[in-house]
């Protein structure tokens, strides 16, 4: 299994939660987070904003659903047909186990 965690565009969250519950993939985390990229801030007149704020999703799926969610998250985050800076930015990373509190199971 794996954990994707998405930083994207807070006006895209809807469309791209929306696009991954169609796929298959209803379970989500939703986390709201300030921060920056490579752009380092934005500034707009006179004023320079160093945190932007944006959205993380976070996923955990199978290994080998990992590709179909990135697909939806990607196609469903970009501005515009090619995409811009402060679209966002996707992880993913290894989870070795994982266990349901309710039910005092461990999912393989």
């Amino acid at each position: 299994m794996v954990m994707i965690k998405a930083i994207i565009r807070p006006e895209r969250v809807t469309t791209v939660l929306s696009e991954l519950c169609d796929a298959g993939f209803p379970a989500v985390t939703k986390f709201d987070v300030v921060g920056r990229g490579k752009q380092r801030g934005v500034k707009v007149g006179d004023i320079y904003y160093d945190e932007i704020p944006k959205e993380m999703l976070m996923l955990v799926v199978k290994d080998e659903d990992k590709d179909d969610v990135i697909k939806v998250i990607m196609r469903n985050s970009k501005t515009g047909t090619k995409g811009a800076y402060g679209d966002g930015k996707i992880f993913v990373m290894p989870v070795e186990e994982t266990y349901t509190i309710s039910s005092n199971s461990k999912e393989l």
